[in-house]
Formats: C-alpha cells, sequence, structure tokens
C-alpha cells in the first residue's frame, strides 16, 4: 500500500500578483503626494527682506521688519572720495521720501581700498555726527569672496551686478525684489523718480486694500 500523504492549503500565501499590485499601489500613491507637495507646497522662495542681518551693536534683526516699503541698499565707506557726497545725497532722498514708505539701509564694508577700517559703532557715530543720519547703518559686512553678507549676496546674485566700489546702491521693492542699481557715480536726480515711482505704487495699492 501506498503511504497517505495528507496536503495541506497554504493558507498564508499570497499570489505574486496581489504583491504586484500592492507595491505599484505604492509607488503611484508615493509619486502622486510628490506632485502635490511640488505644486501646492513649495518652498517659499527667497527675497531681501527674508534675510536676517546685525545692527552695528552686532544685534540680529530681521530685514522683514522693512517689508512693505521701498529701500535703497548702500555699501558705505568712511573714509573714500565719494563719501561726503554720497552721505549727503543719502540723507537727502531719506528725509524727502522717508521713512514712511521708504528707507535707506546702509552696510559699511572695508573691502573697497580699505575705506571702512573703523569697528560699527564707530562707523555708525561717525555717519550720524557728520552727516546727520537718521536711516540705519547696520553691522561691517563683507560683500566679496566666501564670507559675502548673504543679504548683500542676494542683491548681487539677483541684478548680476557686484560693486566694484564703495556706494553702489540697490533700490528694493516692497515684495523684496531687486528693482534698479546705481553706481556710486551716478547723480541722485537720477535715483529719485525710480524711488517716488515705487512709493506711488504703495500708496495706491494701499488705497485699493481700504
Amino acid at each position: 500500500m501506498e503511504p497517505l500523504t495528507t496536503t495541506y492549503p497554504l493558507k498564508y500565501s499570497v499570489p505574486k500578483a496581489r504583491v504586484f499590485v500592492v507595491f505599484l499601489s505604492m509607488v503611484l500613491c508615493t509619486a502622486v503626494l510628490c506632485i502635490l507637495q511640488l505644486r501646492f507646497f513649495k518652498p517659499k522662495s527667497k527675497d531681501f527682506y527674508s534675510f536676517e542681518v546685525k545692527d552695528s551693536r552686532g544685534r540680529i534683526v530681521s530685514l522683514e521688519k522693512y517689508r512693505g516699503k521701498a529701500t535703497l541698499v548702500v555699501n558705505v565707506a568712511s573714509y573714500c572720495q565719494n563719501t561726503d557726497k554720497n552721505y549727503i545725497a543719502l540723507q537727502e532722498l531719506h528725509r524727502e521720501f522717508g521713512p514712511s514708505h521708504f528707507t535707506v539701509l546702509a552696510f559699511p564694508c572695508n573691502q573697497f581700498g580699505e575705506s571702512e577700517p573703523g569697528s560699527s559703532q564707530e562707523i555708525e557715530a561717525f555717519a550720524k555726527g557728520n552727516y546727520g543720519v537718521t536711516f540705519p547703518v547696520f553691522h561691517k559686512i563683507k560683500i566679496l569672496g566666501s564670507e559675502a553678507e548673504p543679504a548683500f549676496k542676494f542683491l548681487i546674485d539677483s541684478s548680476k551686478k557686484e560693486p566694484r566700489w564703495n556706494f553702489w546702491k540697490y533700490l528694493v521693492s516692497p515684495e523684496g525684489k531687486v528693482v534698479k542699481f546705481w553706481r556710486p557715480e551716478e547723480p541722485i536726480e537720477s535715483i529719485k523718480p525710480e524711488v517716488a515711482s515705487l512709493i506711488r505704487q504703495i500708496i495706491m495699492k494701499k488705497r485699493e486694500d481700504l
């Protein structure tokens, strides 16, 4: 007699087809989630006001406080052939258009002719004492090379224009985008119309939002 052999059904085995379907569903779900994330949850793009800098005393300052204003960002220096006329012009701009809708933001830098050798607080005292500036003078920074201040590097990358000397000026919109730039030798008269235009846009938008 042949020995009896008992076979039991493999209750816990899963057909290969079912495994493939489950795997395919997981892949599709992952792909859909990635697409949705890219479409609806894009990382917020950087703008000038999204950066943080230091004031003359080394305290962290968020540039977010200037969002909604037009700003003129300048790399300043105390001992340069352009110092007098530029500080006078910048204060004139700030007095005429600021501070509600416009401000000058000064960033001292010693990388051009070593014409800004003092400490940040000394630089601020120099600007206020000699030119009566009422706009912010921040901590001394570097704007060239690997140690460049990220906020200033954003201006350079956006405009594709790297300063070659002191007192380059970048006009930044209320949304934090670079609108225009000027070299140190360009007169204040060429800047005023651009600033005035941005301020008109700011005022009109505020009226529309009322």
